[in-house]
């Protein structure tokens, strides 16, 4: 994925914390297609990523095979990918399908975005209640999204 955002609101330090901490760094990928890595757009993107890196093979008392490249063109993954937890919540899926009747419309919609970080297990319900009406949904599907998010999460979502 790549992520942009606004170093007044959040640190790519913070960033690289969230990303160290949401992935296993010490196990190898099957395919270079499915590696862990960290694109850097510049040189201290780079020295930090790589320190962090560094830091997590102590930590971990072991290699760590993420890798830490330099960004030259980011691609989207193919559409089975796009929205993964969403795709696989058919009701749901069907009324942003109304909503965006083209499926890149989909990938880049913010409330699609979210929705797929709920049902994927990310964030945490009291954000959730205070944004889910701006999303544009039926109120039976803000009530099924409702019930599938726990009150405990992976980790806290970053405003």
């Amino acid at each position: 994925m790549q992520i942009d955002f606004d170093p007044g609101i959040i640190s790519y330090g913070s960033l690289l914390d969230i990303f160290w901490d949401n992935h296993e760094p010490s196990v190898r990928s099957w395919s270079r297609q499915y590696m862990s890595a960290v694109f850097c757009h510049d040189g201290q993107q780079h020295n930090l990523a790589a320190q962090r890196k560094e830091l997590e093979a102590i930590k971990l008392n072991s290699r760590v095979y993420t890798e830490i490249i330099p960004y030259s063109e980011f691609y989207l993954a193919e559409d089975y990918h796009q929205k993964y937890a969403l795709q696989h919540n058919q009701e749901i899926m069907n009324e942003f399908k109304s909503i965006y009747p083209a499926f890149e419309r989909i990938v880049s919609s913010t409330a699609a975005a979210r929705i797929n970080g709920y049902l994927g297990g990310f964030g945490d319900r009291k954000t959730l209640e205070g944004e889910i009406s701006s999303y544009g949904l039926s109120p039976e599907s803000q009530t099924q999204i409702l019930a599938s998010v726990r009150s405990s999460t992976r980790f806290h979502c970053v405003r």
